[in-house]
């Protein structure tokens, strides 16, 4: 416990990916709301840190390295970690490497939210569900937050991200195409030819189709392109408050089961997310007003109409 006048000081641990950050957000507006009064850190991966710091819900970020197995770098960890003196921890990453910062902090422990177990004692507030990796993720988060005294957790928010988009001097009317994600995940991704041929009758039904990719993904993203002339291609040029706020905008998102999508349905887009059988859209699907799912198990299987279906289905083009 803090010493008498002090504020809490708590830790919230989330280290990404994309989607998974940005379905924590839920989470972290709860934990605010729960200890109005904390001064809470979050510790996170630089990709994420001002996602972190501009949301409102952290009052300080963290950068973790994810030391190897190097002595010296755990040493490191474990001195930053008990520098913060924390009085609780909410582990939202609860991985096996974020379980074993629990055992990297010296007695007396914070209390911990989370499923660390093992040498080092127990944690004050496990999620005991054994079904725990069966669940949607939001729905195993407010779980989990339920079983440490946090009755209310609200869906992710994006409100507060924003960025101006008009250096992009895009259409009026405009779909997001993201045909990227994970590179050594190919079963994950819809073929470029379809959505090549998706983006021009779009373009002929008078919406300009915008490419949306890492840098990763620039081949990828200038071949569509290239059998799509009337596309834009954003590959490497948006940052997360660029993407939230083309989201708002946007006619409609279309894409694979990767992290911008999560994104897009959080701000407000209508998505059409298409998984394969190498993910469960229901532990994994993105949640927002306007989503929809088509599944295969072979997405070379899903044709274009199916696809024009199904944003059919989501609104009036």
């Amino acid at each position: 416990m803090p010493a008498h006048g002090e504020p809490e000081r708590l830790l919230v641990i989330k280290h990404g990916a994309l989607g998974d950050f940005v379905q924590a957000l839920g989470p972290m507006q709860a934990i605010r709301e729960a200890h109005p009064r904390a001064h809470i850190t979050l510790l996170t991966t630089a990709p994420y840190a001002e996602l972190g710091r501009r949301s409102g819900y952290v009052d300080d970020v963290w950068i973790d390295s994810r030391p190897k197995w190097n002595p010296s770098s755990w040493l490191a960890l474990r001195a930053k970690l008990k520098s913060g003196r924390f009085t609780r921890v909410y582990d939202l990453q609860t991985s096996g490497r974020s379980s074993r910062y629990f055992h990297l902090l010296p007695a007396p422990k914070p209390e911990w939210s989370g499923i660390a177990s093992g040498l080092g004692g127990k944690i004050s507030h496990p999620h005991g569900n054994v079904r725990r990796n069966f669940m949607h993720t939001l729905d195993r988060q407010a779980e989990q937050l339920r079983m440490a005294g946090i009755s209310r957790v609200p869906p992710p928010d994006l409100s507060w991200a924003d960025a101006d988009i008009g250096r992009f001097k895009l259409e009026p009317r405009f779909a997001l195409l993201v045909p990227g994600g994970s590179a050594h995940r190919p079963e994950k991704r819809w073929p470029a030819d379809r959505y090549a041929t998706l983006a021009r009758a779009l373009a002929a039904d008078g919406i300009q189709p915008v490419l949306i990719g890492a840098n990763a993904e620039t081949e990828l993203l200038a071949s569509i392109q290239a059998q799509a002339p009337k596309a834009m291609n954003l590959g490497g040029r948006t940052g997360f408050f660029d993407l939230a706020a083309l989201a708002r905008h946007a006619r409609v998102a279309v894409g694979n089961d990767t992290g911008p999508m999560h994104l897009f349905a959080v701000a407000g887009a209508p998505c059409l997310v298409l998984f394969s059988a190498a993910s469960d859209p229901v532990l994994c699907a993105p949640r927002g007003e306007q989503v929809r799912v088509i599944r295969s198990s072979h997405l070379a299987d899903v044709s274009v109409e199916e696809v024009l279906s199904g944003l059919a289905l989501l609104r009036d083009l």
